[in-house]
């Protein structure tokens, strides 16, 4: 309750929409947009980067990358980011968001240009390069979940904090957009510039040489954004959840908040006892914890890895969709660069027809509907159209069944997005205390990391033909495609019930969710005193 906090807590939970709130969307969306570009654009180019470096001039099609070496350069930066926001979680309560932030925004700049170069030109030398980079910048990317998250939480009044945390997520899908238009633009260039014959017109000239600058551009495009919001992160104060309740110095979150809400605020009695009481120190692994927050966390970690291990395997029957429709000729009949602006021209109008509409649905019906109703209802829907596609697998890949195929396929995104994508992303931010948000957010979203690892490469193997002479070259025999997708709406169903593990947070403050206005009520102090009435 609005009584039970700190004066200049209710002062910001109590705030009108102001500019300092679209400011803080701006600045933590645009970290956001440089991770989903970065994360997403690499997946535009491995077709690219077979048939430089593992061009085989007596193969009929043209080269591609080994199944260790795509599963090294797609993968790798999962991996990092798993880490990345375990550890950078952890620091984020540790020394304070906003200095973390900075560091993860530098690594982000520095790895994303680093990713682009290479040592040597022999297909060793640049897969290495670009997976020990990729790495490092998932590291970086992993930290900004957290943060983000939790400085936007952390910032927003509790009225449209959930639409606030969600426009910032949804500025992922414009990043996804902006690889492909990126993507678009270099391609098209390249291939009025340096013309090319199709692959199998001319195996050795199909792919000319000036095309292995095409991949370096568009993955340290990336570097731009990241580099143009580096100064407004700077610029930002820290929050005042964390200045008073973590680092303790409730005069400095006035003096800060007063600034930013442009009102003056006056230190309160009392607020020192509140913030040194014992009851509020419990760790993380503690019983305490256990006992207050132990369900939630269980809630937090299980659905977004569920989440991320169907979202992410989304992408094994893409080649399936965009080779039906047509969007996508055979590899063979196209050279190096024209096969790159057909990929992403596939992949920005999947995004621009059902992923991006998702992201913005959630961050209008969130504070309407709630988190648990919209994470409940897209596990559901995820569910009905991955079984609607599964059951009868070999009627849709058929020709004259392609636009049902495309339509089904567009839902399941689309409620993933106006579902649990989002709503993993946002409670997390919500409902746990101010010490531990930031690392409670990155166990959870490291969870969903590994489901994401687990559905992009388990399931790269598990939808392999059963027939190992159908199988793609180097892959065993797996159980085929329509078996994996069964797995994968189940795996939607059980995230569906673990989702009852989550509070709803709509409409109530940070401290009430995590319990800290227990204390303050106990106490019963006095309020912040407002001077005018601009909040």
């Amino acid at each position: 309750m609005a009584e039970q906090q700190l004066g200049v807590l209710k002062a910001l939970d109590l705030a009108k929409t102001q500019l300092y709130h679209f400011t803080a969307i701006v600045i933590a969306g645009m970290g956001f947009f440089t991770d989903a570009y970065d994360l997403f654009c690499v997946s535009l180019v491995t077709k690219l980067l077979g048939r430089l470096y593992y061009f085989n001039p007596l193969s009929e099609k043209p080269g591609s990358l080994p199944p260790h070496v795509a599963a090294a350069v797609n993968g790798v930066a999962l991996c990092g980011t798993l880490a990345g926001q375990l550890f950078f979680g952890w620091l984020g309560d540790k020394l304070g968001r906003k200095k973390v932030y900075g560091i993860t925004l530098i690594m982000m700049i520095l790895c994303s240009v680093a990713s682009g170069l290479s040592f040597g030109d022999k297909a060793k030398g640049v897969m290495t390069t670009i997976c020990f980079f990729r790495f490092w910048l998932g590291f970086g990317i992993g930290g900004d979940y957290p943060l983000s998250a939790t400085i936007m939480s952390e910032y927003a009044n509790k009225k449209t904090r959930g639409a606030f945390i969600a426009a910032v997520f949804a500025m992922q899908g414009v990043g996804i957009l902006a690889g492909g238009f990126v993507a678009l633009a270099v391609s098209s260039i390249f291939d009025k510039t340096f013309p090319a014959p199709s692959y199998a017109v001319d195996r050795a000239l199909s792919t000319p040489p000036q095309a292995d600058y095409i991949w370096r551009i568009i993955v340290m495009f990336g570097a731009l954004p990241a580099a143009l919001t580096y100064y407004w992160r700077m610029k930002m104060p820290e929050t005042a959840r964390y200045t008073a309740l973590v680092a303790k110095n409730i005069k400095q979150a006035t003096q800060d908040m007063s600034k930013v809400l442009q009102v003056d605020l006056e230190m309160e009695e009392r607020a020192e006892d509140f913030i040194k009481d014992p009851r509020l120190n419990y760790c993380l692994f503690s019983k305490e914890f256990a006992k207050r927050h132990g369900l939630p966390l269980l809630g937090c970690t299980s659905t977004w890895f569920l989440l991320d291990v169907a979202f992410y395997s989304q992408n094994l029957f893409q080649k399936d969709i965009f080779s039906a429709i047509g969007w996508i000729p055979k590899a063979e009949t196209m050279n190096g660069i024209n096969e790159v602006y057909m990929i992403a021209r596939a992949q920005t109008l999947i995004a621009f027809c059902s992923t991006v509409p998702g992201y913005w649905f959630t961050v209008a019906f969130i504070e309407i509907m709630g988190r648990f109703a919209i994470q409940l209802m897209g596990f559901f829907m995820m569910t009905v159209f991955m079984f609607a596609i599964a059951f009868p697998y070999d009627h849709w890949i058929k020709p004259e069944n392609r636009i049902g195929f495309l339509v089904m396929y567009s839902l399941t995104f689309f409620f993933a997005n106006f579902g649990p994508n989002a709503t993993t992303f946002i409670v997390p931010a919500e409902i746990f205390p101010a010490r531990l948000r930031s690392t409670c957010h990155g166990i959870s979203a490291a969870t969903g990391k590994a489901g994401a690892i687990v559905g992009a490469f388990g399931f790269l193997y598990a939808a392999q033909p059963q027939d190992k002479t159908k199988t793609e070259a180097g892959y065993p025999p797996g159980i085929g495609v329509k078996n994996s997708l069964i797995m994968l709406g189940v795996i939607n169903f059980i995230g569906m019930l673990f989702t009852f593990l989550i509070p709803e947070p709509k409409g109530k403050s940070l401290e009430e969710l995590s319990g800290e206005s227990e204390v303050r009520k106990s106490l019963g102090s006095h309020n912040v005193v407002f001077s005018t009435s601009s909040c």
